[in-house]
């Protein structure tokens, strides 16, 4: 293992935003992703009370986990059960201290947050994108359709593949956000999906936000 490399995990792991941070971010009182439009004839699909993930055991251990990955860059997420296969890009905090979203203009285009692990890592990795941009529905728009055992593959520039299955599937008013609960560390390699959700104004735009729990259960 080379000097220079674990000078750069160094520094990696001093960047990475505390947990506390995020969870005051989605506090804050606005959306996640602030360019949901809402506006179409019917809303994107909202999660259902039975795939709530269960508090009382989150995250629960499987029987034969599989080791945690190192750090690598995302390349591409996977959710089959809505058929979304889309590229992902790096995002951070912006300017104004909020998680940045891919660029709108782009309905198939997902996030990864690099102040959290990276998929597959241990710990709580995190990837982000619109409901819905003027133009329609873009790339997590069904994720509030999702059941538990669902599966989501996030490629992974190092030429693995994560795969992470569902065990829960939440809305959560902003105001309200259990950062705690959606974001600390289980010990093992977790992944949340997140977009916007739950009602519309077109003043304040959605109230909450729709998230994805999920576990890593197969490398390939």
């Amino acid at each position: 293992m080379s000097a220079s490399w674990m000078a750069e995990e160094e520094e990696r792991q001093r960047k990475r935003a505390p947990w506390g941070v995020i969870a005051l971010v989605l506090l804050t009182g606005l959306a996640l992703i602030r360019n949901g439009s809402g506006e179409f004839d019917v809303g994107p699909p909202q999660p259902v009370s039975a795939a709530a993930a269960d508090s009382r055991t989150p995250g629960a251990a499987l029987a034969s986990p599989p080791a945690s990955l190192p750090f690598a860059v995302v390349d591409r997420v996977r959710i089959p059960a809505l058929q979304v296969d889309a590229p992902a890009m790096p995002v951070g905090l912006d300017a104004d201290g909020w998680v940045a979203a891919p660029p709108p203009e782009d309905p198939n285009l997902a996030g990864w947050f690099t102040g959290a692990v990276s998929p597959g890592e241990k710990g709580t990795a995190v990837l982000v994108g619109h409901v819905d941009n003027t133009e329609g529905p873009a790339v997590f728009y069904g994720l509030g359709a999702l059941k538990k055992g669902n599966g989501v593959e996030v490629l992974r520039k190092d030429g693995k593949t994560a795969v992470f299955e569902i065990y829960g599937v939440e809305v959560f008013a902003k105001d309200k956000f259990p950062g705690d609960r959606v974001y600390s560390s289980k010990g093992a390699a977790e992944l949340r999906v997140i977009t916007c959700g739950g009602g519309f104004s077109k003043l304040h735009g959605y109230d909450g936000n729709v998230v994805v729990f999920a576990r890593l259960v197969e490398v390939r």
